[in-house]
C-alpha cells in the first residue's frame, strides 16, 4: 500500500483526447461494478526491478491511482475505494512514515481544486484522529468542498484496519444495548454496518490487488463478504486502463448469486 504522492491535475486533460475515454465495446455499461476498491501493491518492487528509490514507485503508483479515478469517471463505475496507508504500515521507518503524511496533506491541499472541477466527492475511512490535526483539517476541508460532487466518490481508506473498525463497531451497539436503546435480541448486522467507517455507503462489488498477491491484508473484512475478488500479477504503477478493463472483463464473467444456489440446481431439489 501506498500514500498517493499525487493525484494531480485530475482535470488538465480535455475529455475529448483523453485516450481510452470511451468503455471497450466488448464491456456492457449495465454489468458494470457499481463500486471497486482497490489494493495497491508493487511500488516498492516497481522501483526495485528498476534500481530506483521506493518513493519513485509511490509517484509512479500515484499516476495510476490518478488515471484510475479519471476511467472510473468516465467508463460509469460510481464509486472507488482505494487502501492508501493501512493501520499496520506505522511499523515503518517514521521517517518513511512522516514523510507520506506531509506530501499528502501538502498535494491534497495543492490539487484539490482540480478533483473538485472534475466532480470528484472525496471521502476517508479510517481511524483518522491518529493524524496529525492538520492533515486532519485538511482532509475534512476536502470532503466539505466535494461533498456534492457525483461525477465519481473517491473514497480514501487512511490509518484503515478492518478488525479495530469492527471492534470499534461492536462496542457502539454494546454501548446502545447498555443504555436501553436496544436490546441483545434487536441487534442485526445492520446495527454493525451502521457503525462501521462505511457507514451510509455500497459495499464494492468487485475488489482488484495488483503485484500478484493474494490476501485481504485487513481491508474492508466485513464489507467484502460477497465481493468478487480479482489478483493480477502487474504491479500498481503498471496498473492502467487496459488492466482495468481485464479486471471488469473477468467481472462480467462472474456469476454473482450472493449465497444463493443456482436456479437450474434449485429446480432440481425441489422437482
Amino acid at each position: 500500500m501506498f500514500m498517493p504522492t499525487s493525484i494531480a491535475n485530475l482535470g488538465k486533460d480535455s475529455g475529448k483526447t483523453r485516450p481510452g475515454r470511451e468503455l471497450p465495446d466488448d464491456l456492457d455499461p449495465q454489468r458494470l461494478p457499481q463500486h471497486v476498491a482497490v489494493i495497491m501493491d508493487g511500488n516498492g518492487r516497481w522501483a526495485n526491478h528498476r534500481g530506483m528509490p521506493r518513493i519513485a514507485g509511490h509517484r509512479q503508483g500515484a499516476k495510476a491511482l490518478k488515471e484510475l479515478v479519471r476511467c472510473c469517471k468516465d467508463w460509469g463505475v460510481p464509486a472507488l475505494t482505494a487502501y492508501a496507508f493501512s493501520t499496520e504500515n506505522w511499523r515503518r521507518p517514521t521517517e518513511e512514515v512522516d514523510f507520506l503524511m506531509a506530501l499528502f496533506d501538502k498535494l491534497l491541499r495543492r490539487e484539490l481544486k482540480e478533483m473538485h472541477r472534475e466532480g470528484v466527492r472525496i471521502s476517508f475511512v479510517g481511524d483518522l484522529s491518529a493524524l496529525a490535526p492538520s492533515l486532519q483539517r485538511t482532509m475534512e476541508n476536502a470532503m466539505a468542498q466535494t461533498a456534492d460532487n457525483t461525477a465519481v466518490h473517491f473514497s480514501v481508506a487512511v490509518n484503515y484496519g478492518s478488525r479495530s473498525e469492527m471492534v470499534n463497531a461492536c462496542r457502539q451497539v454494546a454501548a446502545q444495548v447498555q443504555s436501553g436503546e436496544l436490546s441483545l435480541d434487536e441487534v442485526t448486522d445492520e446495527h454493525i454496518e451502521q457503525q462501521l467507517y462505511t457507514a451510509g455507503t455500497v459495499s464494492p462489488d468487485l475488489m482488484i490487488r495488483t503485484s500478484g498477491e493474494q490476501r485481504l491484508s485487513n481491508f474492508l473484512l466485513w464489507q467484502l463478504a460477497y465481493t468478487e475478488l480479482y489478483f493480477t500479477d502487474v504491479f500498481w504503477p503498471d496498473f492502467d486502463r487496459a488492466a482495468f478493463a481485464d479486471a471488469l472483463r473477468a467481472f462480467k464473467g462472474r456469476d454473482r448469486r450472493f449465497g444463493k444456489a443456482e436456479d437450474k440446481v434449485a429446480a432440481s431439489l425441489t422437482a
